[in-house]
């Protein structure tokens, strides 16, 4: 029972997949490590496309792989990796690029300190109705928030995603053990670009990892809230 929350599979939409054939690929590499469920989010950013844009560029991506598809891939699902920018709070249209049916919206926040605004905006476009916060891949950030304040953000109800390379080394891998099982982690992603750099690495993750995401109440319910 796992899902592959966070990629960049979809042809030609950002720095990921540059072809179908390498999104195909991508694909058949989720489906051999066990992924059921894949989420296609490209990057969106503001500054480059407005929404209505992106979702054109995502349909139209879509449309060129789905007749490559094949028995046996993943289900997908459709949302997007939205860069934080100031006023994102302010933005109705930013709505449209949750995961289709369901609340999630994923969110890519700037490398570097987190100001309160920044807070306060996370916070303010929690409590929208029907939108669901989900701070992509956290570990970059952990030198960049205070723990009290991601401690805050996950008591008013918003979701930390984690990237699955965190496992690739001794001391950062004990580190996310430790948060998964304090429940601080709610889901993983591979974040995959590309079958080179980057690529879908579940055989990083280590077993215990994925059984406490499977006995988490929070990690089951965004699952079935995807299917």
């Amino acid at each position: 029972m796992m899902i592959d929350f966070h990629t960049h599979i979809l042809p030609g939409m950002d720095d990921g997949s540059r072809s179908i054939e390498e999104s195909l690929a991508m694909l058949q590499a989720e489906a051999d490590a066990g992924i059921e469920r894949v989420v296609f989010t490209p990057h969106f950013y503001a500054s480059q496309n407005s929404p209505k844009d992106f979702l054109r560029r995502r349909k139209e991506s879509w449309g060129a792989l789905l007749p490559h598809m094949y028995r046996g891939l993943p289900k997908v699902s459709f949302g997007a990796e939205v860069q934080y920018f100031e006023g994102i709070c302010q933005s109705a249209e930013i709505a449209a690029l949750r995961i289709a049916g369901t609340p999630y919206l994923l969110l890519e926040m700037p490398f570097r300190r987190w100001e309160d605004r920044m807070l306060d905006d996370i916070l303010e476009m929690s409590t929208h109705p029907d939108t669901i916060v989900v701070l992509a891949h956290i570990e970059r950030y952990l030198s960049k928030v205070s723990p009290q304040s991601l401690a805050y953000l996950r008591d008013n109800g918003v979701k930390i995603q984690m990237n699955v390379s965190i496992f690739d080394k001794r001391r950062s891998g004990i580190l996310a053990m430790s948060m998964l099982k304090a429940g601080e982690i709610h889901i993983l992603g591979t974040d995959c670009h590309s079958m080179g750099h980057r690529r879908p690495n579940w055989e990083l993750l280590p077993e215990k990892a994925e059984q406490l995401l499977e006995r988490s109440t929070e990690y089951c319910g965004i699952y079935d809230t995807i299917q």
